[in-house]
């Protein structure tokens, strides 16, 4: 019987979906649950497996094709169904209706994510990303971190594949992994000294980060304050509790938390920084979902703590720390990238001081925290000022002058520090 694959609906709000790589050929054979393709939407990458075993009948979309979601991609000749139907010993039943015949592609993808996710993932390194079935293959077989980022990948940006590390398992014994290079052919060869430009198309993941910016460039207003905390007292905090925490709740303790609660409670008392525009329309938000920006070794993603509000601070910090780290490992859903009404970015994790971020839309302010340095302040005591030592990070805002104006950015990005100097460490009880 042949099966229709259709494009699978990656989230509630998602219509369309780009046709990225196919991983088979017309004419191979697939298993069920091995990677047919993989797609892209404006919110995340996926690979999608076969919900059927047999042959590749027909691949109906080319590489960037956007196809809307249900549309028929490729058709699969299931042997399985054709040996069901000759073990029963019956003429075959008469043909059903194409849409009868379609297989739910979205419920193959979640069943395949679901097992991938039961399996310990593999230690993370810094650099490329890895897909959860690669990872699963690799923490099955015992391969570590570097093994796995020494293979050269034949997906797209060099990424890794299912085939790739079966490939390298098969000849573990034997050699290690080189990268492949092409042969140089007579146009490849240029004179001495000669340089020659290099034009690469963006991958899509770019393509939409580029599209996002340009388009939050073109609609607000963007306007910049900054400002410098004291985060003395959060160091020695974190420095003194954070073995014990780490020991206890199973992940480190970071400044990142301390932050995001900052935010909330100044965006509880401002009137429009928790809102978003609509023409000229303002629609004041009633939770506080906070944009947290995840940079990627290809890119860049904005999940979102929703009800931040709702939260104490222990469930903050285990809030984010499974968000990002899922959005690290590619595991996160694109229901998980909407719907905030402030972003975070935090470029101090790259030792950069400050920044001015574009605003996350429809977001109308995104604050950006720079490195902790220590630097000579001077401290006003009883004894007169003194010149100490203090851990100083510095903060930037950017809002849409559309709607807010300097004065509100201003308290805004004040309230921010002041709550994190104001911070009572000692009711947090961690």
């Amino acid at each position: 019987m042949v099966i229709d694959i259709v494009m699978p609906k990656m989230g509630e709000s998602i219509i369309e979906g780009t046709v990225l790589e196919w991983k088979k050929k017309v004419g191979e054979s697939i298993e069920v649950d091995e990677i047919l393709l993989e797609i892209g939407t404006d919110k995340v990458d996926s690979e999608i497996p076969s919900p059927v075993s047999g042959k590749i009948m027909k691949l109906l979309a080319e590489p960037n094709d956007v196809i809307e979601v249900g549309r028929v991609i490729a058709q699969i000749d299931s042997e399985k169904d054709k040996r069901t139907e000759e073990e029963k010993g019956s003429s075959p039943a008469p043909e059903k209706p194409l849409e009868e015949k379609q297989v739910d592609t979205q419920a193959a993808m979640e069943d395949s994510q679901k097992k991938s996710s039961s399996t310990q993932p593999i230690s993370k390194g810094k650099g490329r990303f890895f897909t959860s079935i690669v990872r699963k293959i690799a923490t099955k077989e015992g391969i570590s971190f570097d093994e796995l980022n020494a293979i050269s990948g034949s997906g797209s940006n060099n990424r890794v594949t299912k085939q790739d590390i079966l490939t390298y398992i098969k000849s573990k014994g034997s050699k290690e992994p080189s990268p492949l290079t092409a042969p140089k052919t007579a146009g490849d060869r240029v004179s001495p000294g000669a340089l020659v430009d290099e034009r690469v198309e963006m991958d899509h993941m770019r393509k939409i980060i580029a599209e996002h910016m340009r388009k939050s460039v073109d609609s607000s207003a963007h306007v910049y304050v900054f400002s410098e905390v004291d985060m003395t007292h959060i160091v020695k905090y974190i420095s003194k509790n954070g073995d014990r925490f780490k020991e206890k709740e199973g992940f480190s303790l970071t400044y990142t938390p301390f932050i995001v609660s900052g935010c909330v409670q100044a965006l509880l008392n401002s009137k429009d920084m928790n809102s978003s525009l609509e023409g000229t329309t303002i629609v004041r938000k009633k939770n506080v979902n906070i944009g947290i920006a995840v940079a990627l070794g290809d890119g860049l993603m904005v999940p979102v703590l929703s009800e931040c509000e709702k939260l104490d601070f222990l469930q903050l910090a285990h809030k984010l720390q499974d968000l990002v780290k899922r959005t690290r490992e590619k595991e996160i859903s694109p229901e998980e990238l909407q719907g905030s009404t402030f972003t975070i970015t935090n470029f101090g994790v790259f030792d950069v001081i400050s920044g001015t971020p574009i605003i996350n839309q429809p977001n109308v302010g995104i604050l950006g925290v720079g490195t902790i340095k220590k630097k000579p302040v001077v401290i006003s005591t009883d004894k007169g000022d003194e010149i100490c030592i203090r851990n100083i990070m510095m903060v930037s805002l950017g809002f849409d002058h559309r709607l807010i104006d300097g004065a509100e950015g201003s308290r805004f990005i004040t309230s921010v520090c002041q709550n994190l100097i104001n911070i009572d460490l000692q009711s947090l009880n961690l």
